[in-house]
């Protein structure tokens, strides 16, 4: 299986600080891949190389053996905050992402409309940031990611800001949009759970600076639904993840 994404050899320091150190990790078309570690370890400095947004200081990403050395529009980004335009009504907001691209208004407005409904806010076009709860909003974002049809989608803690009810609707929404429009995902969580309930491998970084500390595969049936918690294979793959980014803890049996 060939490579979409390929991080090969990735250093970055700010200053004297070495925030990851000579990271690799292959990520293949379609894959779902979710990134875990301690608070520090270079997860979201990895994000953002992989999105163009900051330069490697060694190393390099390639996408589809293609150096990485700026954003594209085959990468979306989502990032925790909603970074909505607040004078920008919902359609607005995914119109705006489509405004370089070469197709009519009626297209743009009917393509902001159609990503909408895809996450579940149809009725609720016309409203601005400042009407819609953190769900809506977060939706919102996700739409103006996908309106642009991006191979990859990179999230940096998406629903970090959310209740849990409302994390869980997301997590729902996010594997069944990706169940239905399969595309590259990569993103960054600190929550374990989530990372399983999501991902077809978590790969946990060791702390500072950040190295593939070890990967874990996911097998469980899709579709999956925080339900699967208390099943013993969840808690053995939980288990599993934990101790690689808590490695001192003592261990314990696996059920």
């Amino acid at each position: 299986m060939s490579a979409h994404i390929q991080i090969n050899g990735v250093t970055k320091r700010f200053g004297a600080v070495e925030a990851i150190g000579g990271m690799s990790l292959a990520i293949a078309h379609n894959e779902f891949v979710t990134v875990v570690g301690s608070s520090g370890c270079g997860k979201t400095t990895l994000l953002s190389i992989v999105a163009g947004l900051t330069a490697p200081s060694g190393g390099r990403v390639l996408v589809d053996g293609v150096p990485v050395t700026g954003p594209g529009r085959d990468r979306g980004v989502v990032f925790q905050q909603f970074t909505l335009l607040p004078w920008l009504s919902a359609q607005g907001n995914v119109e705006f992402a489509l405004a370089d691209e070469p197709i009519s208004g009626a297209e743009r407005a009917e393509s902001a409309r159609r990503h909408l409904a895809l996450v579940g806010l149809q009725g609720f076009e016309d409203a601005f940031p400042a009407q819609l709860s953190g769900g809506m909003q977060q939706r919102v974002a996700i739409a103006r990611s996908l309106s642009y049809r991006p191979r990859i989608l990179l999230m940096d803690e998406p629903f970090g800001a959310l209740d849990a009810l409302t994390r869980r609707d997301m997590q729902r929404l996010l594997t069944r949009i990706w169940e239905q429009h399969r595309m590259t995902v990569l993103m960054i969580t600190h929550d374990i759970e989530e990372a399983l309930i999501t991902s077809d491998r978590v790969v946990v970084m060791t702390p500072r600076p950040g190295r593939v500390a070890g990967v874990v595969e996911v097998p469980l049936p899709r579709p999956r639904s925080i339900d699967m918690i208390d099943d013993p294979g969840f808690r053995r793959l939980h288990h599993r993840v934990l101790h690689l980014v808590q490695p001192g803890l003592d261990a314990r049996p696996e059920a």
